[in-house]
């Protein structure tokens, strides 16, 4: 079993707190690529506060990852599809983004601009009356990644004008002009 040569730390944000992990692998870009809605912590502030904490311990090269086992089941079911890992490595991307999870109470759109991290920028909310909102991290209590190798994410990709139109014709959080 190759247990890898480097020590990360990884962490799966679910907004309001996370699931942490010492991985041993080859490289960090090896445990994104094999797990989903994991990211490799590289901070050094968090780093050294976490130096202490008992966290489990993943050997990416295991035939059972554990904890992390259903995250890499994930990812395998992915790879295959189209669009796989499609926005890795581009920058900044834009996506238009729709949550089966909020559909029963929102039933506007949101356009995400997303840093190289999977983290939004920006982001522009269409509410189902037309009105449009331009929002900052400010106004972001959480901002965990989005999985920038996720397929289904790729398909919402949109133009970086498409959202610029979008935003030049939003109102901020405050009402003022964005």
């Amino acid at each position: 079993m190759n247990q890898g040569t480097n020590r990360y730390l990884v962490a799966h944000d679910y907004d309001m707190g996370a699931f942490w992990w010492w991985v041993w692998a080859g490289s960090a870009a090896e445990i994104v690529e094999k797990c989903a809605e994991v990211e490799v912590v590289t901070d050094p502030d968090v780093l050294r506060r976490t130096e202490a904490w008992d966290l489990p311990v993943v050997y990416l090269g295991a035939d059972d990852l554990g904890p992390l086992e259903s995250f890499r089941a994930k990812r395998d079911a992915q790879c295959d599809q189209p669009g796989f890992g499609v926005l890795v490595g581009r920058g900044v991307v834009h996506v238009r983004y729709e949550d089966p999870d909020v559909e029963e109470t929102f039933d506007g759109a949101y356009l995400l601009e997303l840093g190289s991290d999977g983290r939004r920028l920006r982001q522009v909310v269409i509410e189902s009356d037309g009105s449009v909102t331009a929002e900052g991290p400010d106004e972001w209590p959480f901002n965990p990644p989005f999985d920038l190798y996720d397929p289904k994410l790729a398909a919402m990709q949109i133009a970086g004008s498409e959202f610029e139109a979008a935003l030049s014709n939003a109102r901020t959080v405050n009402g003022a002009k964005a």
